[in-house]
């Protein structure tokens, strides 16, 4: 394998960069508070609901740090990166558990997105039949007996 060349930031894009990082961490305060507020409802909601919790370290991955061709930059904002993306995918799991049981109805006019799939468990729009057999099934409504 070819030994890349050595690549140079330009004063323009260091400048780009600089100017940039404020915006980039400014999401991390209320990030971390959203995290730890998603992590309280789903103790005490989920428990109550007997909802399956979701693990926080399935979506949070610190690894990159071991690769010796990182800079400590590169290091913190790989860090920064991992934590951020994967709190915001354990918050969204969270939302989509939470949706599952107490709604559970799909959109009328779905939309065509990746990130509605979970939705293919839920009920179909307008369907009384599919409603109250999710009902079952989510755990929300037990059979009488």
């Amino acid at each position: 394998m070819p030994v890349p060349a050595k690549t140079e930031v330009t004063f323009s894009k260091w400048l780009k960069h600089v100017l940039s990082i404020p915006f980039i961490w400014m999401p991390v305060v209320p990030g971390i508070l959203l995290q730890v507020a998603a992590t309280i409802y789903q103790a005490t909601c989920f428990r109550l609901y007997g909802i399956e919790r979701v693990k926080l370290m399935d979506y949070i991955y610190f690894d990159r740090e071991k690769l010796g061709y990182l800079t400590l930059f590169d290091k913190i904002n790989c860090a920064y990166c991992s934590y951020m993306n994967g709190s915001f995918a354990y918050i969204s799991e969270i939302g989509r558990r939470t949706e599952y049981y107490w709604c559970g109805v799909k959109h009328r006019n779905q939309p065509d997105n990746p990130a509605f799939a979970y939705q293919a468990k839920f009920a179909t729009y307008g369907s009384k039949e599919d409603y109250e057999s999710h009902l079952l099934s989510s755990g929300r409504r037990s059979l009488k007996k």
